[in-house]
């Protein structure tokens, strides 16, 4: 296998879901393996990792089991597929500090801001409650 990239995503977000389906689409050399964090066998398959963590903004993990987030998974991702340059400038100094700032700000309010461009609310399961959050209190990432 030449997956290179683990990206880990909240498929109950209608632009999160979006972004990885058209990423799904480009991936034609299979460089990109794709982790929905909402599926119930998630916290079976991935016990170690932080859920919360994972759903406060997207991360990834690279090929020696270290975990990126935020833009600079959004970065390498598109580049694996060709598409980098997209993305490029959010990694430059100066921008990168504003864009990860900005990126915070989306993923804290990523529903609200996918229903307001898409008129889609959060896509399926329970409203958020601990019991429904698979590893909820795990500490490590």
């Amino acid at each position: 296998m030449n997956t290179q990239l683990t990206v880990f995503y909240d498929g109950y977000c209608p632009l999160c879901l979006a972004e990885m389906n058209h990423l799904k689409k480009l991936n034609k050399e299979a460089k990109l393996n794709f982790v929905d964090i909402q599926e119930p066998s998630f916290s079976v398959v991935y016990p170690h990792l932080n859920w919360s963590a994972l759903n406060a903004r997207i991360h990834a993990q690279l090929p020696d089991g270290s975990l990126i987030s935020g833009l600079d998974v959004t970065y390498l991702a598109w580049k694996l597929v060709g598409k980098g340059w997209v993305y490029a400038p959010l990694r430059w100094p100066i921008i990168r500090w504003f864009a990860d700032l900005a990126y915070l700000g989306f993923a804290r309010h990523r529903y609200t801001l996918s229903f307001w461009l898409t008129g889609k609310r959060r896509l399926q399961g329970p409203s958020s409650c601990d019991a429904c959050q698979p590893n909820k209190g795990k500490t490590d990432e």
